[in-house]
């Protein structure tokens, strides 16, 4: 496994999986710029660090270090979600639909560096895990160009698990942190 901790920021760092409503939608990499575009106007009003992300048709990964002291992943989102459908709004009219979102979000706590390393590869890897690639580096919508441009290497085979799951090294039994 790669080792990420020099990437790693102070405060806390969490795991996300958002989704559209709508499990066979495009939307995401059809309008890949507005989302860019609406996670940047979210880091503006209330500020956190980006450290890897991936956007699929119908979902994102992402891992956020928010500043020391500071918790408020939901409103961030919140903004996120909101500027994006309000884009959608823009560009497709009516056609965009009253609600794109699925209400809930998943987030996990990144308790160590081990975690970190491991939820990198995993976001890095998970188009290849859908089916959309051969290879991580193969899709566009991906932190891991900015990974491997550092001088990290893209996560081999097998790709990792997300740390909620069981790990092989532990007998299977789910650890958290």
């Amino acid at each position: 496994m790669t080792k990420y901790r020099d990437n790693r920021v102070p405060g806390g760092t969490f795991f996300f999986t958002v989704r559209l409503l709508d499990q066979g939608s495009t939307l995401l990499t059809d309008h890949f710029p507005a989302f860019g575009e609406a996670m940047r106007q979210a880091r503006i009003r209330k500020p956190f660090h980006v450290d890897a992300w991936v956007v699929l048709p119908n979902h994102a990964h992402a891992i956020w270090t928010l500043p020391p002291g500071d918790h408020d992943c939901a409103s961030r989102w919140r903004a996120v979600k909101i500027a994006f459908s309000k884009a959608l709004h823009k560009t497709l009219g009516d056609a965009a639909g009253d609600t794109i979102w699925e209400r809930h979000y998943r987030d996990y706590r990144v308790g160590d560096d081990d975690d970190y390393a491991r939820l990198i590869d995993y976001v890095h890897g998970n188009p290849m895990r859908h089916g959309f690639c051969q290879h991580p580096a193969e899709w566009p919508w991906s932190s891991l160009h900015r990974f491997v441009a550092a001088g990290f290497t893209p996560p081999m085979d097998p790709l990792p698990g997300p740390p909620w799951l069981p790990r092989p090294e532990q007998g299977g039994r789910v650890v958290r942190s």
